[in-house]
């Protein structure tokens, strides 16, 4: 039932961002346009995962992503809730809990059932974390380069920017890292 769910889920998001790309077409608005037409390949990204590499994960996950991806694309992009000053920092400590969540997720299937009574608590909990830093550093570097190379203006801020964002990042990894590795040090008493 997740795996359906998933995919409805995921063809909702789709269908509803190659909505308002064909809307912004119409309209000539070609930021909005090329931000829907980015949700439609982000929303379909659990789709990609799933049919052609055989990757599942859980429904809270993939909901998770799918809502991220409905705040930052549709509400801070074309509905401009980024002008809104702290929804970007909001956004960026919520998608280091997600991105951490998907390290725990991605650890859990990575490692063997019975290694996980030898596996440090300390372990998994620099493992989630980094995971979600890792992230947000891969971000930055996507908004760094889309300026330079593209002209965009997507660290508005510049240093200040980046510095928060990756502040923002990190405690929503640290949090979900902390969590991770109490429940591993409880899962093996």
């Amino acid at each position: 039932m997740g795996r359906k769910l998933v995919i409805i889920f995921s063809l909702i998001y789709v269908v509803f961002m190659a909505w308002l790309a064909f809307r912004f077409h119409a309209e000539n608005d070609s930021f909005r346009f090329s931000v829907a037409a980015a949700g439609i390949g982000c929303g379909a990204v659990p789709l990609i995962l799933g049919f052609f590499f055989k990757w599942k994960f859980n429904l809270p996950l993939v909901l998770s992503y799918l809502i991220f991806l409905f705040g930052s694309q549709y509400l801070g992009s074309i509905r401009g809730w980024y002008g809104l000053g702290w929804w970007d920092t909001f956004l960026h400590a919520i998608s280091g809990a997600i991105l951490a969540f998907a390290g725990v997720a991605l650890y859990e299937r990575m490692i063997h059932r019975d290694a996980g009574s030898l596996i440090s608590p300390w372990f998994v909990f620099l493992f989630v974390f980094t995971f979600a830093v890792f992230g947000g550093v891969v971000w930055e570097i996507y908004e760094f380069s889309s300026d330079q190379f593209f002209g965009m203006d997507l660290q508005g801020g510049g240093n200040k920017d980046t510095m928060t964002d990756l502040i923002a990042d990190t405690l929503g990894g640290l949090a979900v890292g902390i969590w991770s590795g109490i429940r591993t040090k409880i899962r093996k008493s």
